[in-house]
């Protein structure tokens, strides 16, 4: 009898399609381009102003206009996927990609550089959310868990990869080196992505691009992610360069909800899907797990840098940890999602993410390398137990036509999440280094910073109480 009940509270571990696996490590090598290269262009940020005779300032709008490029496109990615089909969109992504990154190696000043990266931004808006439609869609909701732990390979190795190869690439070669490598990779994809990704069932209707909730939707998205990313730069929210923004924004985003409540046709993202009580905590949480995800991006190789006084090549390599505590429980936890659910694991990944946090709110100019190696190795391994069960839940339950419309909201919530965390840790940081710029006060302000870290993961526990655990998600009608 006790056999029985294991059985029915714990599913057997299903067996992955040899298919779908396939599938799934194709989309993974598309993607990894993309991941290495936002990670490479932070390294190269000081280079790039040098040889284009430009200042740094002018040139962060590489990584800004990316950034605003990709996040005015994501919205649109429901709707061709729906249009056009999952394969067409996924390999127009990938072209589109590849095209901007010979462009950008052939850039001749700041403007043509910037120009570049925004078409780049296209692409890369499109790749993430059509990857997930892809495999999502292909599996039809099974072994969620194992194939999202599969697609979160590129957003783990860009951390890891990308300092070290940018930095080698820095002190070896030209910055131009940064968009070279991304030709053979996308060559590569799109003969793969051709050969090997089944084309889509014709749909029965083409859907109608909903023209009124993109005006709104997209510049709303862009506009909230541009006023946070000004917000360390201009030393808080009093700046009418942080306001103007992020008002736009936020209205453009209140007038949406209120068109697409009443719309009589399918609007760009469906919000009745926010009526789920797990779909809706599930994207809060991704929210705040942006914030401490990417907030840790920002901090620990600063830290590095401005505290120990590491090259960007030994920051990259210290950093390695991490990437590999994430790798080695990446199958693990996308396993167990499958089978019990996603409340338990993230409750508990968040416990320990806390945890492993801490030595860093303590660290000093002199702390152990060994110390906060393995503190970053911990901290990887939970990571994984926030973001794939998370990430399982949003979709659980739903019915096809509405994951092209949970692939833009779960994008669109992790981004702002992100990009809000790096924002207010920056600033924090920036507010106690007017005090000196002595070593212990560097130490002391990312000290703060890391506390800050902690108390968003803190936040987090709230949300994720309302994730639904397998079991109470089977039992709903």
């Amino acid at each position: 009898m006790a056999k029985t009940q294991a059985e029915t509270t714990t599913p057997p571990k299903e067996k992955i399609d040899p298919g779908l696996l396939k599938v799934a490590l194709i989309l993974v090598f598309g993607a990894i381009a993309s991941q290495l290269d936002s990670t490479m262009v932070n390294v190269a940020i000081n280079s790039l102003a040098i040889d284009l005779h430009s200042t740094v300032s002018a040139i962060q709008w590489v990584i800004t206009g990316y950034v605003l490029a990709m996040g005015l496109t994501v919205p649109v990615s429901g709707w061709a996927i729906q249009r056009f089909g999952r394969k067409k969109v996924y390999i127009f992504s990938l072209w589109v990609f590849l095209i901007s990154s010979i462009l950008c190696s052939l850039a001749w000043n700041t403007g043509s550089l910037i120009g570049f990266r925004l078409v780049q931004g296209i692409g890369g808006g499109l790749l993430v959310p059509t990857m997930q439609n892809v495999l999502v869609q292909s599996a039809g909701g099974r072994s969620l868990g194992r194939l999202i732990s599969i697609i979160s390979i590129p957003a783990l190795l860009g951390p890891i990869l990308g300092p070290v190869i940018g930095g080698l690439l820095m002190d070896n070669m030209s910055w131009r080196w940064i968009f070279y490598v991304n030709i053979p990779i996308m060559l590569i994809a799109l003969w793969l992505s051709w050969k090997h990704i089944p084309k889509d069932e014709t749909a029965k209707s083409k859907p109608k691009l909903d023209a009124i909730g993109l005006l709104l939707l997209s510049p709303a998205f862009a506009g909230l992610i541009y006023g946070i990313s000004k917000i360390s730069s201009h030393g808080g929210l009093s700046s009418a360069g942080v306001l103007v923004p992020l008002a736009a924004g936020l209205v453009l985003m209140a007038a949406y909800i209120v068109y697409a409540l009443r719309a009589n046709r399918s609007p760009l993202v469906d919000l009745h899907l926010f009526r789920s009580r797990n779909f809706l905590a599930s994207n809060i949480t991704l929210f705040l797990s942006g914030m401490v995800m990417n907030g840790a991006l920002l901090l620990l190789p600063l830290y590095y840098e401005q505290v120990r006084g590491e090259t960007v090549l030994a920051t990259g390599l210290l950093l390695i940890p991490q990437g590999v505590g994430m790798l080695l429980t990446r199958s693990w936890i996308g396993g167990m999602a499958d089978r019990i659910g996603s409340r338990n694991i993230v409750l508990a990944s968040l416990g320990v993410t806390l945890a492993a946090t801490v030595p860093f709110a303590f660290a000093g100019t002199d702390t152990s390398y060994y110390l906060l190696g393995a503190a970053q190795l911990v901290r990887g391994a939970a990571l994984n137990g926030i973001l794939i069960p998370i990430m399982v839940s949003a979709y659980e339950g739903l019915r096809k036509e509405q994951i092209p419309h949970a692939s833009i909201s779960t994008r669109i919530f992790q981004t702002i999440g992100g990009a809000f965390g790096s924002a207010v840790l920056a600033t924090v940081i920036a507010h106690q280094l007017t005090g000196g710029t002595a070593a212990h006060s560097i130490a002391h302000a990312y000290q703060l910073a890391f506390w800050w870290s902690a108390g968003f993961t803190a936040a987090s526990f709230l949300p994720a109480i309302f994730l639904a655990n397998r079991h109470s998600v089977k039992g709903k009608s």
